[in-house]
């Protein structure tokens, strides 16, 4: 009976595709901040490793000189994906709304996107890489929702029509 459970175990792990994994010696140097500063706003953001070895997103949302957004984008080598995955990832919010966005092609002009809520606990969000909508700069696009074969960028984006704080800790980001 042993056997046949660290068997399944086995097969279900490899069915598990890891897009990042934080950890205290990472190299996050692929992942990069893009705030509203890029439109004229006035919005920050941080990006760091704590010393559990959990990523932190970090700053600050404005809306002044019509900002209102920043996020963290992981510059990725291309990963193939079979159908019908789901992205999982492990994080801490602090109660906000986040979007996590995904690129096929980073030199696209637009992203598949995601909402979710943060629930200021650790929460692990799936979110179906199927039902990801196209948009750009807010918009929803007319073109079908994520049906590729690979992921080339991940973003995690705050952008709640509202001046706010904001702090979100990640853990790890799979694909299941």
């Amino acid at each position: 009976m042993r056997f046949y459970l660290i068997s399944f175990l086995f097969l279900i792990s490899l069915n598990v595709q890891s897009i990042f994994d934080f950890q205290v010696n990472s190299d996050i140097s692929n992942w990069y901040v893009v705030v509203d500063g890029v439109m004229g706003g006035k919005s920050t953001g941080n990006f760091q490793l704590n010393e559990d070895g959990h990523a932190v997103f970090t700053g600050t949302i404005s809306l002044e000189n019509n900002g209102g957004f920043s996020s963290v984008r992981y510059d990725m080598e291309k990963m193939e994906i079979s159908d019908d995955k789901t992205v999982s990832i492990r994080l801490k919010g602090d109660g906000k709304n986040y979007q996590f966005r995904v690129k096929n092609n980073d030199q696209d002009y637009f992203s598949y996107i995601a909402e979710f809520t943060t629930n200021g606990e650790w929460q692990e969000v799936e979110i179906n890489l199927k039902d990801m909508y196209p948009s750009f700069r807010g918009r929803k696009l007319d073109k079908p929702n994520f049906n590729h074969s690979h992921i080339d960028e991940v973003t995690f984006l705050i952008a709640n029509k509202k001046n706010e704080e904001f702090q979100l800790l990640i853990d790890k980001i799979e694909l299941k």
